[in-house]
C-alpha cells in the first residue's frame, strides 16, 4: 500500500465505488455492469487530427471486447463520406497545440514549441501539415481513414450518420461508407447508446 506523505490532505471526492480487500488491504474496483462493455463515440469534427482519435480508441475498445457504436454528426460526417474521407486535412489555424517533432533536429527544444498561428494563413501550409501528419501515421503503420473504417467495420464496429447533418449537406446514402448502418436522429443514437460509455470528439 502506498504511504501518504506527511502533511498531505486527500481531497474528498465522495464515496468510492470499491470495497477494501481484507487479504491485501487495498481497494478493488467494483463491477460497473454485469453485461458486455459498450462504448459510444460522437464524431463532430472533420479535420484529419479529429478523425483519428475516435478510430484509434474505437479500435482499442474492440480489441478489449467492447461493443462499439460511432455517430458521425456535423463536420464529422465527412469521416464516413466516401467522396471526402480520403481528403481530410490538418490545419494550423486555431490549433495552438500544434508542434513538430522534427524541429528538434534544428535546435533542441523547438519540438515542444507551438507553431505560430500566422503560419496557418500562408499558402500551402494546410497541404504541408496534412502531408506531414499522413506520413507520420504511415511511418507508425496506422492506416489512412478509409482503410481504418474498413478495419473497424470488419471487427464489428457500428457506424451511424446524423440525419440532421445528412439532410443539411444534401447527401445521398451512396455517399456513405458501405458499413454505415443507418441515417438516424440524435434521439435514435441516445437510445442505441443507452448504458454505454460516451466519448464526444
Amino acid at each position: 500500500m502506498t504511504e501518504i506523505p506527511a502533511g498531505f490532505v486527500m481531497p474528498n471526492f465522495g464515496p468510492r465505488a470499491a470495497a477494501p480487500s481484507p487479504a491485501q488491504g487495498q481497494f478493488v474496483s467494483a463491477p460497473v455492469s454485469s453485461g458486455p462493455r459498450k462504448m459510444a463515440f460522437i464524431c463532430s469534427k472533420g479535420n484529419l487530427d479529429m478523425a483519428y482519435p475516435a478510430l484509434i480508441m474505437g479500435n482499442a475498445a474492440l480489441g478489449e471486447g467492447c461493443e462499439v457504436h460511432i455517430f458521425f454528426t456535423f463536420w464529422g460526417l465527412d469521416i464516413i463520406n466516401k467522396k471526402l474521407n480520403h481528403k481530410l486535412q490538418l490545419t494550423l489555424s486555431g490549433n495552438t497545440a500544434m508542434h513538430m517533432a522534427d524541429l528538434g533536429r534544428l535546435r533542441p527544444g523547438l519540438e515542444y514549441r507551438s507553431m505560430p498561428q500566422q503560419l496557418g494563413g500562408l499558402p500551402g501550409m494546410t497541404a504541408f501539415a496534412t502531408k506531414m501528419m499522413k506520413q507520420q501515421m504511415a511511418d507508425l503503420e496506422i492506416p489512412d481513414v478509409p482503410q481504418f473504417l474498413d478495419l473497424l467495420a470488419a471487427a464489428g464496429a457500428h457506424f451511424y450518420a446524423c440525419k440532421l447533418t445528412f439532410d443539411m449537406m444534401k447527401m445521398i446514402e451512396a455517399d456513405l461508407h458501405d458499413a454505415t448502418e443507418g441515417v438516424i436522429s440524435a434521439a435514435d443514437f441516445v437510445e442505441i447508446s443507452e448504458g454505454a460509455q460516451i466519448i464526444f470528439i
